[in-house]
Order: structure tokens, then sequence, then C-alpha cells
């Protein structure tokens, strides 16, 4: 399995780069951020990569942060959600954006991506809800530990460690408005950082 490639950039298209790693040149799938922040990068290029293998065909989705492959993966894990609808909503909708619409049961949010239904919407998420839920651990003693364990588990499920969700929004908490989509943009804004 090709868990990264670093290379020099050969060429660019419609959301996918090719990068020459040692005189071979692999053709990855990026999405619209990643391709635009790729064609303004100088010198060498890293992309963390996931291989989907069919029978008939090979494909390299490539992404710039381990996160953005770690929310691929659950994307791709939930039913009906193949590689192509993951990439089209990495492309449309911003990591936090994406993360307040889950916690929030936000539909509308979701249906907005291309290739996303209000079916599919449902399903993502039902499935990731559940997720998060399984990764719960914070007591609800008082409305703001909620909201804290909340942005926790919306991280959590996301590819995060339980760590750093819970730094980053530790970190994140003193904000002025702590409800939960504040917090997990706050706290992603610190993740970004790192």
């Amino acid at each position: 399995m090709i868990a990264h490639l670093s290379g020099e950039l050969a060429s660019t298209g419609d959301r996918w780069v090719v990068i020459d790693v040692g005189g071979i040149g692999y053709r990855v799938q990026v999405t619209q951020p990643a391709l635009q922040s790729i064609q303004q990068t100088a010198g060498p290029v890293r992309v963390h990569t996931h291989m989907a293998v069919r029978d008939d065909d090979i494909q390299l989705y490539g992404f710039l942060y381990p996160s953005e492959l770690e929310l691929f993966r659950i994307l791709i894990s939930v039913s009906g959600i193949g590689p192509q609808i993951a990439m089209n909503i990495l492309s449309q909708i911003s990591f936090a954006d994406f993360a307040i619409a889950i916690v929030s049961d936000d539909e509308k949010v979701l249906t907005r991506i291309p290739g996303i239904g209000q079916k599919s919407a449902k399903r993502l998420i039902l499935e990731l809800k559940d997720k998060m839920k399984k990764h719960t651990g914070t007591p609800t003693g008082n409305k703001k530990s909620a909201e804290a364990g909340d942005a926790v588990s919306a991280l959590i499920s996301l590819g995060f460690t339980p760590r750093e969700a819970q730094e980053a929004v530790d970190a994140a908490q003193p904000i002025s408005d702590p409800t939960v989509q504040n917090l997990i943009r706050a706290a992603l804004a610190r993740l970004r950082e790192h």
C-alpha cells in the first residue's frame, strides 16, 4: 500500500495531479482545495494517499493533511458513499462545516453537495453520529462540559486522536460563545496550525 508520495509536480488536471517520484509519475485524485494549494506550491509536493483497488481499476486519492485522509476513510466506510462522493464532500465543504453539519443534524448543508441527496445526508448523519457517541467519554455535568464533550467526540470521529481532540477543545474553550459549533471551528483552527 502506498501511504504517501513526495516528489515534483509534473502536471495537473481537473481534480488530479501527477507527482514525479524518482522518474515515475503517479496520477493522484485530489480535492479542489488540495489542487489549488498544490498548484501554488514551489518545490517538492507531499500527499498522504489512499489506494482503492477494484477488479478493473486502481486509484490513488491524495490529501494534504492526515486528518483529511482519515475523514475520507470514515466517509467511504458509510454505506452508499464511495470514493468519488467522498471527494465531492471534501471538495465542497470545509472540514469545520462538515463536522458542524453532522453534530447539529443539518441535512440542508449536506444536500447542497453534488451527489448527496436527502437519503445520503440522513445516512451520513446517522452513521457518523453513532461513531461520535462511541467516543464520548466526557461527563455531562453542565452545559459547558456537555458542549465540550460533543465537540471532542466530533473531532475524534473525524480522525483525530482523543488526546489531540481534548487538547484542542480545551485550548478553544476560552472563546466568547462556546457553542458546539464554535468550539469545533476554534479547535479545528488550532489543529490545522500544528
